[in-house]
C-alpha cells in the first residue's frame, strides 16, 4: 500500500503544474513527440520543458521510446486512470448510489 500511495504523489505532484498539464495536453493530441516538437509555440525555455518532463517521466505520465537519434515522448494514461478507479471512485460510489436511490423513488411517486 505505501508503493501505491509513492506512486499517487508521484501522480499529484505531476499534475500539479499547469505547464506539466499542457505537455500532457500537447502529448494526448499528438503522441510521440521530440522534445523541439513540445517546446515549439511554448512560453518555455528548453531547459524548463525538459525539467517537467523529468516530473511526468517519473510519475510514469510520459515514456520516452528512442527511435533512431530521435527520444518520442508518448502519454501514458494509465496511472490517472488507476487515480480515478482507485481513489476518487471510492467518493463517487456513494453518490451515485444515493442518486440511483433518488430516480427510483421518483419513478415510483410518478407511477404511483
Amino acid at each position: 500500500m505505501a508503493a501505491m500511495s509513492a506512486d499517487v504523489d508521484l501522480v499529484f505532484k505531476a499534475l500539479a503544474a499547469p505547464e506539466r498539464r499542457l505537455l500532457l495536453d500537447r502529448l494526448r493530441a499528438r503522441n510521440g513527440q521530440t522534445l523541439g516538437e513540445l517546446c515549439a509555440h511554448l512560453e518555455m525555455t528548453r531547459q524548463a520543458v525538459t525539467k517537467h518532463l523529468r516530473v511526468l517521466e517519473k510519475a510514469s505520465l510520459v515514456v520516452c521510446i528512442w527511435q533512431g537519434r530521435e527520444k518520442l515522448h508518448y502519454l501514458n494514461p494509465v496511472p490517472i486512470h488507476e487515480i480515478g478507479e482507485k481513489w476518487i471512485g471510492k467518493y463517487e460510489r456513494g453518490r451515485l448510489r444515493a442518486l440511483s436511490e433518488l430516480k427510483k423513488k421518483l419513478e415510483e411517486n410518478e407511477n404511483g
